[in-house]
């Protein structure tokens, strides 16, 4: 499994492009009018109950922009506010810290989006069924929107392609389950392989081979309960297809080891956070 790196470099290239995004063409035309020799005192508040995530991506877009700025961090990445609560502190001239200001409420709001969503989904599966992220992400944000997921207490799936055999339905629609899963094994050099199947029959086809989980797609509850019983002690299983806060702790009564959830990258609403002068 790939593993995330959120190193200066990185976030310092991601904020520089973001900022760019923003600027581009001719700057920030309205924050020009303002006397740059005003130095005010901002607080970062959140609006709302979350899980905090992003902060040195804020603080990297007031710093590319004037390094004289101070980003004081109130709060850890990954800690628990309430509505009210003060952040983070910014110190510095005011019409630098409003260039910056969107760009790192946008990082912000969103790393801190898919914490909050995904650390629901993970209260409710318990303690012994692990949460975790798809490949359902924003194309060039997936280390982003993968290290939210981990503030939010869910467990990262595989990162890219190359990380594990993951032989899902259109694989299996395009050549034989059987045939395929033999084929990973023979190819694996270390590899995990993960087969898809969505009923009981195709499981049932595969058991005995030696492969590491088995992805129970859409699969009713009854179905998802005898599936853990027929693979108990031989291979991981993991619930994916539509899950929902409502249906969570359901399927993860079945006693499935994880539960993947694409909607915790992909449709997290954003966390409310406002800069107050």
């Amino acid at each position: 499994m790939s593993k995330i790196k959120l190193s200066k470099e990185f976030i310092k290239s991601i904020v520089k492009l973001a900022l760019n995004e923003d600027l581009y063409p001719s700057g920030d035309i309205t924050s020009s009018l303002i006397n740059n020799d005003n130095i005010i005192t901002v607080k970062l508040i959140s609006n709302q109950k979350a899980i905090v995530g992003g902060l040195l991506f804020a603080k990297q877009a007031f710093a590319l922009i004037d390094s004289k700025i101070k980003f004081i961090i109130k709060i850890k990445d990954g800690s628990r506010v309430k509505k009210g609560s003060l952040v983070a502190l910014i110190k510095g001239k005011a019409k630098n810290i409003l260039i910056a200001e969107r760009v790192a409420l946008n990082f912000i709001s969103h790393i801190s989006g898919i914490a909050t969503k995904t650390n629901e989904f993970v209260k409710l599966a318990g303690k012994k069924t692990r949460i975790c992220c798809t490949r359902k992400t924003i194309p060039n944000l997936r280390v982003i929107q993968k290290y939210a997921v981990k503030l939010g207490g869910g467990t990262n799936h595989r990162f890219n392609l190359s990380d594990e055999y993951l032989i899902k339905d259109n694989h299996i629609a395009s050549s034989d389950l059987k045939s395929l899963v033999q084929k990973a094994i023979k190819n694996k050099k270390g590899k995990k392989i993960t087969v898809e199947v969505d009923t009981i029959k195709q499981l049932k086809s595969i058991l005995g081979l030696k492969f590491n989980s088995v992805l129970l797609d859409n699969m009713n509850i009854k179905n998802l309960r005898d599936a853990v019983k027929i693979t108990k002690n031989h291979y991981e299983t993991e619930a994916s297809g539509n899950v929902t806060l409502k249906t969570v702790k359901k399927i993860a009564s079945t006693g499935v080891n994880r539960i993947s959830v694409g909607s915790i990258t992909h449709s997290a609403p954003a966390v409310d956070f406002k800069l107050e002068i």
